[in-house]
């Protein structure tokens, strides 16, 4: 690893941020004292419960850890495209007896409130969706000694991010659980995106700065791969969601390694942005008709999703997940840390033994 990332953490290991409730302070803590480098989801959070998180991780641990923003979107929706998918969703508000949200209701995320505190207050290491900062940002962060990251899903994004300052990117493959973070939602690229260990090995032929591979990595061997494809270090995300320090809702950690739930895909159905979750009742019914407006639809679907979860009803849910979820392990997530780190070990020595017979 980089000098940088060895101070941040003692393992390549990565976890990532997941919002919604999943990356909560426990988790990260717990991430960080067995010597990864964990990250608070600050996305669909206010500035203020972005703070009050950090004051409690801060009092869990007092090793390195990162938050994640979600980059303010552009309002490119189509209105009407919208207003027929809320027709479409009102079955499903009489079925779970709860009304659909205020697609007009969107922000910023409360950037530029988020970036005050984390400019006052820094802390080691922050990270970006869905696009690239200004320079003048990652400039700022730079002068208050935080390590900056930039997710990218192309060599294209990379390069970018490196022109704008970016200490670091994370490539993200299409195998990734979650939001795609493209910088630009554009629907006529879905269904295009590039494989982790190739769009590695194209983002380190274009740019310079250290890469963190994400995108369906599960075991040690998995990190090995992309570290020798040229990362420097690996993001894990659905490996982390069913430890029991992960906040995320007791229905979705069973789903994971539940045979009902067999196989992934990207939909827009929960968010109008194309994510990859567990292919169920809700995605197959409405993820073909799903318009590409972020957030609008997240706010149209969120009442919704938390019916769902609190009838018990998994099948109208987000249920998140990489391509490699039916590898979930429910580890304590420190155990878990050190296990993947062994495994890393093992799987170096066995090419090393390899390559001297």
């Amino acid at each position: 690893m980089s000098s940088v990332l060895t101070d941040l953490c003692r393992y390549p290991i990565v976890q990532a941020p997941m919002a919604g409730g999943v990356s909560c302070p426990q988790l990260v803590a717990a991430v960080a004292e067995a010597g990864g480098l964990g990250f608070l989801a600050a996305g669909y959070k206010t500035a203020d419960g972005m703070y009050n998180e950090i004051k409690q991780l801060r009092g869990l641990t007092g090793r390195p850890f990162g938050v994640n923003l979600f980059m303010p979107q552009p309002v490119l929706a189509d209105p009407s495209a919208v207003e027929v998918y809320r027709h479409q969703l009102s079955g499903e508000a009489a079925w779970y007896e709860t009304p659909l949200g205020d697609p007009d209701s969107v922000g910023d995320d409360g950037y530029d409130a988020k970036l005050a505190i984390l400019l006052e207050d820094p802390v080691p290491a922050v990270s970006f969706t869905f696009g690239c900062p200004t320079r003048d940002t990652l400039d700022a962060f730079a002068a208050v000694g935080t390590y900056t990251v930039v997710t990218v899903t192309t060599p294209e994004e990379a390069q970018a991010a490196q022109w704008a300052g970016a200490d670091a990117v994370c490539v993200q493959g299409t195998e990734a659980g979650g939001h795609q973070s493209t910088h630009r939602d554009d629907p006529q690229a879905d269904g295009t995106g590039i494989g982790l260990l190739s769009l590695v090995a194209q983002v380190r032929e274009t740019v310079q700065v250290p890469i963190i591979a994400s995108g369906g990595l599960m075991r040690g061997s998995q990190i090995a791969a992309v570290l020798a494809a040229g990362a420097e270090a690996a993001q894990l995300g659905t490996a982390f969601l069913v430890c029991p320090e992960s906040g995320a809702n007791l229905l979705h950690k069973q789903a994971l390694t539940n045979p009902l739930f067999g196989r992934t895909a990207l939909t827009r159905a929960f968010s109008g942005r194309p994510a990859r979750g567990l292919v169920n009742r809700f995605m197959r019914e409405h993820g073909p008709y799903a318009p590409a407006a972020y957030p609008q639809v997240h706010c149209l679907t969120a009442g919704l999703r938390k019916a769902a979860a609190k009838a018990g009803d998994a099948q109208g849910m987000a249920l998140w997940a990489g391509q490699g979820h039916r590898l979930a392990r429910e580890l304590p997530a420190g155990r878990l840390v050190r296990l993947l780190a062994e495994e890393l070990d093992a799987a170096r020595a066995a090419v090393n033994a390899g390559s001297t017979q």
